[in-house]
């Protein structure tokens, strides 16, 4: 296996709330209220529609506000995973990811640790547009058992909601998560900051139509077919978990530049308050991320 390179569960698509469109010459971001399930190729209109969009959008009337889905693993931390992320505008590399507490970070002496004390203590994570990044696994049909469907998020509001289901789900069910029917499910708030604008983030819950008891029977039922046809599930997530550990940064080189675009726009970074001279200065004249980056590290050793 190749070193430091994080090995993620296969995708066969992807799961968005949005889309990114050309407004005044520049590609941004835009949210919407319902799901898009597209496959992993894009033209010059944005990413193609998965065949399996448009069967769901019939079923529901055209708008996708549900999708049935199972998740790949009994470990919610498998299937989800969320830390604070700050990628390189200009390339699309990831650069440092943390959880908190502590951080990696790509130098030009390789990558270091260091403490991590969030985007809002964080003076490069401020600058740089720092902030919590979450992706979530799921299976959608029974046509590819170990393929999935990546969905993709900074909405504290989907990070928070999806991470407590999970594992709520896997301590009710007696540690058969993967053997659940699920489905994400779109929700809408208002809040004081969006203006009474409604917004809109992702749950999980068990389907439509099924309650939660019918729900755990059938995992019971799952899980005992599995173990007789000699289907190994911790060994699975054995391997899962050693091929995340492989690699410092999950997105590589390759993704981050869409990642970006939609997650990490250049609007995102400073905001007006913020600004001094050093901020606003010419880009030659200021020093890049893994500069700065290197600089933190240094500080923390002394």
């Amino acid at each position: 296996m190749l070193k430091g390179l994080s090995i993620t569960p296969p995708i066969l698509g992807r799961i968005s709330i949005g889309k990114v469109i050309e407004r005044s010459g520049k590609r941004l971001p835009e949210k919407d209220d319902q799901f898009t399930i597209t496959s992993q190729i894009q033209n010059q209109n944005g990413w193609l529609p998965h065949p399996v969009d448009e069967g769901f959008r019939q079923q529901q009337g055209g708008k996708l506000r549900s999708i049935p889905v199972r998740l790949l693993f009994n470990d919610p931390d498998l299937n989800f995973r969320a830390d604070y992320s700050l990628f390189d505008r200009n390339t699309g590399r990831p650069l440092c990811v943390g959880d908190g507490e502590t951080a990696k970070g790509v130098t030009t002496e390789g990558m270091k640790e260091y403490h991590c004390p969030s985007p809002a203590a964080c003076e490069l994570g401020r600058k740089g547009g720092c902030k919590p990044y979450g992706r979530l696994n799921v299976r959608i049909g029974d046509e590819d058992p170990l393929g999935s469907f990546i969905f993709r998020t900074t909405g504290f509001n989907s990070i928070r909601t999806l991470a407590a289901r999970l594992q709520y789900f896997r301590a009710i069910s007696g540690n058969r998560l993967s053997c659940l029917p699920l489905e994400l499910r779109l929700r809408g708030k208002s809040t004081r900051q969006s203006h009474g604008t409604p917004i809109y983030y992702v749950d999980v819950t068990v389907r439509t139509g099924v309650s939660l008891e019918e729900a755990l029977v059938e995992a019971k039922r799952i899980e005992e077919q599995r173990q007789a046809s000699g289907f190994d599930q911790e060994a699975l997530e054995l391997s899962a978990r050693q091929g995340l550990a492989n690699g410092a940064f999950e997105e590589s080189d390759e993704e981050g530049g869409a990642v970006v675009e939609e997650f990490f726009p250049e609007t995102a970074a400073v905001s007006a308050p913020e600004q001094s001279e050093q901020d606003v200065a010419p880009a030659s004249a200021r020093p890049s991320l893994t500069e700065k980056l290197e600089a933190k590290g240094l500080a923390a050793a002394s």
